[in-house]
């Protein structure tokens, strides 16, 4: 049987579609997990009698009572001297203890600053109010959820020795996974993350994107992140390698979090990140085609295909139901594609039975996520005045 050209069109952006797909989320990671694997971070590093750099850590806290005192305690645990360190943090018009909470830390610590804001702006403003205060040569942004070790703090300064060194992402890992909810699902892909962006680290210095929750930046390369924008980590990230520096990960840079567990919170989490990516392509369209070694390939491969994962897996569904005209090999794949597609609903109604499906619920966060990417989207096209948001509760 001969095929016409609507079929070989067909055919080409169908595998266009399904190949964007495989190869984001399964060959890029193969691929830089095999070309790093006998590789190391090769930079100058301070060494245990280097004098340290001084460093201010900053924090944006809303309604933060139940974990801000442990933050505070964990920062000063560390063995960063403490004569090299300052802490800042604002209170975003907090409305519990958090305010009353600051001021008595603030006389047991003489290096703790805080700022009270009367009005709600964001993590985003309130970051860029402290800055202008911070005296240290690197700045740590970290929130008030995310718990430090010993050697935390020393771990996010080592590599900044090498003026080349930008920005230096920690390691997260999650605390509090559950069985009923996606914790576990969430940490897993978390947890891969982390790998991919270690191996950008060690191939090019082009780490796409820290974790918000904690990482340092070289102060001179701090851009103000504009008021309306949702991810301001990413967009930092991106301004420090569109300058030249380099952006890496030290695993060895450990941090704690309780991983989130609601699938209703963690999908409205995602759906602000997802239109916070879109602003971000749009703004760092220019890096598409970057002349800096391994960053538009990274940037494409790693974020830019995923970002558009959801409109590939519409395009692949739509032209696998058009290709079953053509010949039965794609109806048994157009069947595939449903069963797929409706194994988030069978775990939705095992999970109302209190049946717990590591499998499917793995499908389900895929599935979710896409979907919180593609609403995202739409929802970055609409003007967004403030980048206000309500944290997601990480304990339930």
């Amino acid at each position: 049987m001969e095929y016409g050209i609507g079929f070989w069109l067909l055919l080409i952006v169908f595998l266009i579609s399904v190949t964007a797909i495989g190869y984001s989320y399964a060959l890029y990671p193969w691929l830089i997990f095999f070309l790093s694997r006998k590789k190391k971070l090769r930079l100058e590093q301070y060494q245990e009698d280097d004098e340290l750099p001084f460093v201010s850590l900053i924090i944006s806290a809303f309604n933060e009572e139940r974990l801000i005192g442990e933050k505070i305690q964990s920062v000063y645990k560390t063995n960063y001297p403490g004569n090299r360190f300052e802490v800042l943090i604002g209170s975003d018009a907090s409305t519990d203890k958090t305010d009353a909470i600051l001021q008595k830390l603030s006389g047991q610590y003489p290096s703790l600053h805080y700022f009270i804001f009367t009005e709600r702006r964001g993590k985003g403003n309130v970051m860029n109010d402290l800055y202008r205060y911070a005296r240290g040569d690197v700045i740590v942004f970290t929130d008030a959820n995310v718990m430090f070790e010993e050697q935390t703090l020393r771990e996010l300064i080592r590599f900044f020795k090498d003026q080349r060194i930008g920005l230096v992402d920690s390691q997260m890992i999650n605390t509090n996974t559950k069985e009923e909810g996606i914790s576990y699902q969430e940490k897993s892909y978390i947890s891969r993350e982390v790998k991919i962006k270690h191996s950008e680290s060690i191939l090019w210095g082009t780490m796409m994107g820290p974790f918000g929750g904690c990482f340092a930046l070289r102060r001179k390369l701090f851009v103000p992140v504009p008021k309306n924008f949702l991810v301001d980590d990413f967009y930092i990230n991106m301004k420090v390698l569109e300058a030249g520096y380099l952006c890496i990960n030290n695993p060895r840079a450990k941090v704690y979090e309780e991983v989130p567990s609601d699938l209703g919170a963690e999908f409205r989490r995602k759906k602000r990140i997802a239109t916070g990516n879109f602003q971000n392509l749009r703004t760092f369209s220019g890096m598409l085609w970057h002349k800096t070694p391994g960053l538009s390939f990274s940037y494409i491969s790693h974020k830019v295909l995923r970002w558009l994962g959801p409109f590939f897996m519409l395009i692949a569904i739509i032209t696998n139901a058009a290709l079953a005209f053509y010949h039965p090999l794609f109806i048994y794949l157009l069947i595939l594609h449903l069963v797929l597609i409706s194994l988030p609903f069978i775990d939705y109604l095992l999970k109302k039975s209190h049946i717990h499906n590591r499998t499917l619920r793995f499908i389900s966060h895929f599935y979710g996520m896409n979907l919180a990417m593609f609403l995202g989207f739409f929802k970055s096209l609409k003007k967004i005045e403030t980048n206000v948001w309500k944290p997601t509760e990480r304990k339930s």
